[in-house]
Parts: structure tokens; sequence; C-alpha cells
């Protein structure tokens, strides 16, 4: 895995990192309250990204659906440079029922793909009373869609056909009508950014000589900005050993654990992490403030169901791509999720804040409050989830979790904020490890990735010691 950084600070500088694990006394109080920061450069080794949004119009008349609505799109058309692509429409609370498909062109070979679907349904979402969901900017949106480096693109969005039947003079026939597109339907396509000429891909794990990366130091506690001029520098934060984990927790939560936990602490050995600048994070992007919750009793497994077409050394680009998505097309404050694993395994810190802190995300609609989000880059619904990456998500949990004192392999009490399987305030027993659908009416993580939720229970509490 390879990190790029056009001029390396070096490891003293990054061990200056400092990631503090409780939040103020304010912001502990509430989800909703947050800490503002100031805002860190872009990295220079990173060309900026854009978003193109081009809204849809009205196709040729559907003869079985009956109505020129039931059909939105674009003709084949060039565009500039995107990779990843996605629609989306007004209101958030308006479900599109009905498919989406696309055609890209590939940049330099001008091959067209064949029409490939996107999930029409976006399940990750700020719980329904944050200030992220109330502010006005949120919109509704299908799942980002990876397609590579491309130049052209078609898209068509039809509605579903519903059967009804009804009884005439000559008998019983049946008709069918389209339900409504969502208003305001509109592409997005949006280009990543890239790794400046001769530049390693941010957190890559591409071929060829290792690019420099600088390192951060242990992890302390302290009420300062999680976010320092030093810590800029960092690029990852490397793994320790299970005695240094432990020592790192005592600084970490002192007073704050428990007799027991002093004398056995059930926590995995860090596992190692791309941060944000280790990804080529865009800062500008994305609202100032943090926003943290009281603790981290449980981790939601996802997949981000944006396909499998991406090679590790990309892993970044990807980031990069559902990062632009859920904040300048989606409307979020920052990407939804708190952690991400690519398919060899690499473990990336999402939504910004302090990766050993509690940070608020947006991935499981009604149970984002004392949790935290963890993503694996691809779609399992039939493909089988590579070892490494179930590997990740079991390190990352014993460590995570631990912290918070959590068990990998029990069960826990979430209260929900409102969704489609839960109504608002009834506490929901769940497993301290689970994926999406517990919470949330959903296909994600996939079910190739949901079975394998069961052995990552009990390798994340193996690696605890349990």
């Amino acid at each position: 895995m390879r990190g790029f950084l056009a001029s390396p600070v070096g490891v003293a500088c990054a061990a200056a990192l400092a990631l503090p694990l409780t939040p103020p006394a304010a912001a502990a109080a509430s989800p909703a309250s947050s800490r503002t920061a100031s805002m860190p450069a872009t990295r220079p080794d990173v060309l900026p990204g854009s978003t193109q949004s081009l809204p849809l119009t009205s196709l040729s008349r559907d003869r079985v659906l009956g109505s020129a609505a039931s059909e939105q799109g674009l003709a084949r058309r060039d565009v500039r440079h995107f990779s990843m692509v996605g629609v989306i429409w007004d209101d958030p609370d308006t479900a599109l029922h009905g498919s989406v498909q696309v055609r890209t062109r590939a940049t330099g070979s001008g091959t067209w793909s064949q029409w490939q679907d996107i999930g029409t349904h976006s399940d990750d979402a700020p719980d329904p009373d944050s200030t992220e969901r109330t502010s006005g900017r949120v919109r509704g949106s299908t799942t980002p869609l990876w397609v590579g480096d491309s130049d052209g693109v078609e898209v068509r969005v039809r509605a579903e056909g519903v059967r009804r039947t009804e009884e005439t003079a000559r008998g019983t026939r049946t008709l069918t009508s389209a339900t409504a597109l969502p208003s305001g339907l509109r592409l997005e396509l949006v280009d990543p950014g890239e790794a400046e000429p001769g530049g390693a891909e941010p957190g890559g794990a591409g071929p060829g000589g290792a690019a420099p990366v600088t390192r951060a130091g242990s992890l302390r506690a302290g009420t300062g900005t999680p976010e320092s001029a030093e810590s800029l520098a960092a690029t990852e934060i490397p793994a320790l050993d299970q005695a240094a984990t432990e020592r790192e927790l005592r600084t970490l939560r002192g007073a704050e654990l428990t007799r027991s936990q002093r004398v056995k602490p059930y926590i995995g050995p860090r596992p190692r992490i791309i941060t944000r600048r280790g990804w080529g994070a865009d800062e500008k992007l994305r609202e100032k403030k943090f926003v943290y919750t009281r603790n981290v009793k449980a981790a939601f497994v996802h997949h981000t169901d944006t396909g499998n077409g991406y090679k590790c050394s990309q892993a970044a680009s990807v980031i990069r791509g559902i990062y632009r998505y859920h904040v300048k097309s989606m409307g979020w404050r920052d990407i939804g999720y708190n952690f991400l694993v690519d398919k060899c395994g690499t473990i990336y810190e999402g939504r910004a804040g302090g990766v050993a802190k509690p940070v608020l995300g947006a991935h499981t609609l009604g149970f984002n409050t004392k949790s935290m989000g963890i993503a694996v880059l691809g779609s399992f619904g039939s493909a089988k989830p590579p070892a490494a990456a179930v590997r990740a998500i079991a390190r990352l949990a014993a460590w995570k979790l631990g912290i918070w004192g959590g068990n990998p392999s029990g069960k826990t009490y979430l209260k929900s904020g409102g969704g489609n399987l839960y109504r608002k305030g009834k506490n929901v027993r769940l497993n301290v490890i689970s994926g999406h659908r517990d919470g949330f009416a959903t296909d994600c993580p996939g079910l190739q990735l949901y079975r394998k939720l069961g052995t990552t229970r009990t390798t994340a509490a193996r690696f605890q010691g349990r």
C-alpha cells in the first residue's frame, strides 16, 4: 500500500497527531453538538475533482407504460472526464420505483460499456431529526456506481409498471400504468480528482517502488482540535502490537476505565489506517464542524454498492468519488461512513473528527447514534467478499469497539431514531457487529457479505483476547 506526499514531513512531525478520544462535555451531551476547527488545505499532490450535474429529460413514449413521463434520461453524448455516476432528485423522502441504467465510454479506447444497473435506493442516511438531515440541502439519490475513466455517457430511468385488473362488459382486462418518477431528476458525473503526473495514487496499493509516507504516532487524549497543522502531514496511522495498544488505551481513557479494564483491557491491536490526507480528501468540501455522539456501542457493516470493477490502487479514487457524491450531490456534511475497507483489506478513515472518537456518521438511518459504520468498497449481493476485507472488518471492530468496552460477539441495545424497521424511540436489541439490514430494511451489505458476519464476530472477539 503506497501513500504519496509531495514533500514528506517525516515521522517526528506526524507524531504530534492529536485525536482526542472524549469530546468536551457540551459535545458529548447531544449528537447534534459540534466544534469548529480551522479548515486544512487540499492535498497538493491530488488534482481537484469536479461534478457535472445534468438534468434528465423525457425520452420517447413508452407503449407499455403509456406515459412520456414514465421514462427519462439522456441520449448518448460526449461529456468531460468522470469516473463515478449516480442520479439524484429533489425530495429525499420520495423513493424512485423503477430502474436506472447507464452506459459509459472509456477514455482512450472509445469503447462503450454494456448497460449497467445502478441501485435505485441509497439506504445510508443521516437520522431523521438530525441537523444534517434537516439542513434543506439533502436530496434523494441512487447509489453511486464506479465506471472508471470515462468521457461519454447515456442514461435511462424507467418507472415501475403497476398492473391492475378491471371488469368490463366483455370480461376482465389487465391494465398497466406507471408510477410517477421523482421530480428534479439529474445525472451526476463525478471526477474524483487524481494524483499528479509521476505521483502515486494516495493510499493506493499499485505496483512499483514504495512512495514516501508519513505516519502518525500514538493517539493521545486532550481537548485540542483533532486535526492540528502538524497532523495534516500524516498519510497513515500505523498498526500497533497488543501491548502498545493497551498502553495507548490507558492513556486515552485513563480514569474512565473500570478496574477490570485496567487489569485486562479487551481490545484488539490497533490496525493500520490510511488517513483522510492519505486518500486525498479535499477538506474544503465538507462542513467545518465535527459532530460527536457519546460512545460507540455497535458497528454496522455496509457495502458501498459501487461495483467491484476497481483495482486496489484505485481505492483512494473510489473513496474520493463517494465523498464528493455524498457531499456535493446528496447534500450531506461529509462522507457518511466512519471507515471504509477495500478488497485488499486496507482500512481508510471516513468521516472527519478522529479515528478514536465517537464521530456521528450517516450510514444507518435511525441508528447513527452510538454506532459506527464500516463500508466495504464493492457490491456483494452475489459476489463473495474477499477474505482480506472480512478480516480487516474484524480487526477494525476489535480495536474501535474495544476502546469503548464492546464485546464483538455480544448484544447491545440502541434506541431507534426512526426508520422503516423500527419506530422512533424503540429500544432495539442488536448484535454488537450488525449488518445494515439489521437496522433498516435494505439489501445492504449484500447477502454474501452479510453471511460472513458470524465469522467476523468470532474473529474480532479473538483479537480482543476473549
